[in-house]
């Protein structure tokens, strides 16, 4: 008996074991079925230029230099999603109830968009009121709610930044930290300006960084044996887009704008703005065809309406549409790639020309960015290599 009691108690054990283990297995193979889709990242990212008489080097670095700053951002990992607010202050033809504070425009993937809004700004002599701007980009913009979403206030300028009679720094900063909103701050002067300890609060108390620039050297694009290559590539790749719908016409005509806006700041940021063009963050997945079959290879162009496509492909059989549609996704493939490859041997190039020039203690711009929203994104868990 006491064998068989032993055999006995061993069948149970193992048949317990066994049930405890389809239990645990159905208990992972159930939580890992319902374990939630990993989040997409965004960067929310509102830029605050004073514009009175004295920063027209701000503006010229800030055109000059925004597709570096997108370039750098295209780079993280996983790519983030980037949403782009402008604001604009310190100009005496604003509005006095505003502060003379405008908003130039409302969060925006359309990178042209930005741009076109960069070119337009000039400067005059006004009151520049620091933290008036900051709180309008924290109450007017539609930030994410999401506790993952990076956002963040860039506000640039080279006056105190306590001038505002109406709103404190210590008002515009509680404004923002409520909403998981970072202001960082960029004081366009010398490190030893008194005027710096009120830029440096208002970035202590809105837990962001503060940063001294040199807003002249900032507006000088660095030229390379790759520059011109790369810019007519970009310009190519304007053939590739078959924009749809009630924006078509517009798209196209701002996209040739800022090319030709870009040339014009220099074949430097022509380049720069090429290498924008074919990375992850440009695109137009709602207004252009070829991007939605890029996309999506199963898309179906004889599903949009005839009304909504442009008169080039009106003309055409539904059949010879895709054939076409097919074509221009195969030549974007292609200018992507030699522009991936060229703006490689750019970026060699300038890192190369970085390390033999002599380092000052004023940054430029776009490296005070794009050295805090490194820092900044990674607490988001997005990557940003140098």
């Amino acid at each position: 008996m006491r064998i068989w009691d032993r055999a006995k108690s061993c069948l149970l054990l193992q048949a317990s074991i066994l049930v405890l283990l389809g239990m645990n297995w159905a208990t992972l193979e159930s939580a890992t079925r319902d374990e939630p889709v990993a989040k997409s990242k965004r960067i929310e990212l509102a830029i605050c230029l004073d514009v009175s008489n004295s920063m027209d080097g701000l503006i010229a670095s800030a055109k000059a230099k925004l597709w570096d700053i997108v370039n750098t951002l295209a780079k993280g990992q996983p790519t983030p999603e980037v949403r782009v607010a402008l604001y604009s202050y310190g100009c005496p033809q604003y509005p006095r109830e505003t502060g003379w504070v405008r908003k130039e425009l409302d969060f925006t993937t359309d990178l042209d968009k930005v741009n076109e809004k960069l070119f337009g700004l000039t400067t005059n002599g006004g009151d520049e009121y620091v933290a008036r701007v900051v709180a309008a980009a924290v109450e007017e913009l539609d930030w994410s709610k999401e506790d993952h979403v990076l956002k963040v206030v860039f506000v640039c300028g080279n006056e105190p930044a306590t001038q505002d009679p109406q709103v404190t720094l210590e008002q515009a900063a509680e404004k923002a930290v409520r909403r998981g909103i970072v202001v960082n701050t960029i004081l366009c002067d010398r490190q030893a300006s008194p005027d710096a300890a009120g830029w440096k609060r208002l970035a202590h108390l809105a837990e962001g960084r503060f940063a001294c620039i040199d807003q002249e050297r900032g507006a000088v694009a660095v030229t390379t044996p790759f520059d011109k290559e790369l810019a007519d590539l970009g310009g190519r790749l304007n053939e590739t887009y078959v924009f749809i719908g009630r924006e078509a016409k517009k798209l196209a005509e701002r996209q040739i704008a800022q090319d030709a806006n870009a040339a014009q700041a220099g074949l430097g940021v022509a380049a720069a703005r090429a290498q924008t063009k074919a990375g992850q963050l440009y695109r137009f997945s709602e207004n252009d065809l070829v991007q939605k079959l890029l996309e999506d290879p199963k898309f179906d162009a004889s599903k949009v309406a005839e009304a909504d496509l442009p008169e080039e492909l009106q003309r055409m059989k539904p059949a010879d549409r895709q054939k076409h549609l097919e074509t221009l996704a195969d030549q974007r493939k292609e200018l992507q790639k030699r522009i991936a490859d060229l703006s490689a041997k750019r970026e060699a190039y300038i890192a190369e020309q970085s390390r033999n020039q002599t380092q000052t203690a004023e940054q430029t711009f776009d490296t005070a960015i794009r050295q805090v929203l490194r820092e900044q994104a990674a607490k988001k868990g997005i990557v940003i290599p140098n």
